[in-house]
């Protein structure tokens, strides 16, 4: 089955087409730095084609979650080295997925720094901090002059990632963080060249996209989108809108020759997605959502009938390091536990059986 054949993503090359999606696991303490738990869950999910990392900050303001790791210390780059020498000491192929939270933060968790955001619009809701449920603060909009030193940001993350031996990088331009804030008519409502039209909501994320790729080499990245997604109050209802903003975000990374688009969506062979795909000219990544699993069938029926190149799965793997040994044969799988997704310890994150247990 053409789900277990290899494949390359630009300089990417995968053993097989199951991706372990980026997951927030929050196992990294109040240092963010990667530990001999995250080094193990790693090296566990090395069997599948490409491992793509939780999304992990650039800079102190960036950081969405209490115990969310960073790319930012000479201690997070070593630790994160260790977990990519045990990803590649099993044969495994990994990236980092370089995520700013934007205004899905709160002073608790960032140091004190006020959160950004493309306007200073806060999120209607609570967050979770060191010192418990806290409502979202309204966020500082960054000035004009402000967005090259915050792209800068995520280009010297990107570095830091290859030097901590990671084969690639994924820059996170989805579920309601930063890059997506800017694309959303409700949460960026901005008067310069950076709001009002699609193309110029568009132009951030092209702009940094694009230096990104300048700086470690365009097909060692990938980007991740979720368009329509509606979550963390990042609003895209209106289907015209939407469509041009993507279209426009599309065309202004198309020429880079990026590794793959990595595209959340509920309906990853309908035609925004679809569109999408054709528009990119490169690989699609498809993942279809939060909120329902990622089945065996379905995974191997988007590959066969190339309305995807590769199928990026979360809880199933979660649950399961050995994901591609069981689909091939078509085993039985473990139930992933929603109370052990988050929090310190091992259990629900190293302990799952694999079928050799």
């Amino acid at each position: 089955m053409q789900l277990f054949a290899p494949v390359n993503l630009g300089a990417l090359a995968l053993s097989n087409r199951v991706v372990m999606a980026p997951l927030t696991r929050l196992r990294a303490g109040d240092s963010g730095v990667p530990n001999d738990l995250i080094v193990e869950h790693y090296r566990q999910r090395a069997t599948l084609g490409l491992i793509v990392t939780e999304g992990t900050f650039p800079s102190p303001v960036s950081r969405a979650y209490a115990g969310q790791p960073g790319i930012v210390t000479d201690e997070q780059i070593a630790g994160w080295h260790r977990v990519t020498d045990a990803v590649h000491a099993e044969g495994g192929v990994i990236v980092m997925q370089l995520m700013h939270g934007g205004r899905v933060s709160h002073q608790d968790i960032t140091g004190g720094l006020t959160p950004v955001a493309p306007s200073a619009i806060a999120i209607d809701g609570d967050t979770h901090t060191p010192l418990g449920k806290k409502r979202y603060p309204e966020p500082r909009a960054l000035e004009t002059e402000e967005l090259p030193a915050v792209t800068e940001e995520i280009v010297q993350a990107a570095r830091n990632a290859m030097e901590a031996g990671f084969d690639g990088v994924e820059v996170h331009s989805a579920n309601g963080y930063l890059l997506h804030e800017f694309l959303s008519p409700v949460s960026n409502v901005r008067t310069d060249g950076y709001g009002g039209s699609p193309a110029n909501r568009a132009r951030f994320g092209i702009e940094t996209i694009t230096a990104v790729a300048e700086a470690v080499g365009a097909d060692r990245v990938g980007v991740r989108i979720s368009p329509s997604h509606n979550i963390l109050d990042v609003f895209e209802t209106d289907a015209a809108e939407t469509k041009a903003t993507y279209d426009a975000l599309i065309d202004g990374i198309a020429p880079l020759g990026l590794a793959y688009l990595s595209v959340l969506h509920s309906e990853p062979a309908g035609e925004l997605v679809q569109d999408l795909r054709a528009r990119f000219g490169g690989a699609l990544m498809a993942n279809s959502g939060f909120g329902q699993l990622t089945t065996r069938d379905e995974a191997i029926g988007f590959v066969q009938e190339d309305f995807a190149d590769v199928i990026a799965v979360g809880r199933p793997v979660i649950a399961n390091p050995d994901l591609v040994a069981r689909w091939r044969d078509d085993r039985e799988l473990n139930e992933p536990n929603p109370n052990t997704f988050y929090g310190p310890t091992a259990e629900g994150y190293t302990d799952y059986p694999t079928l050799a247990d």
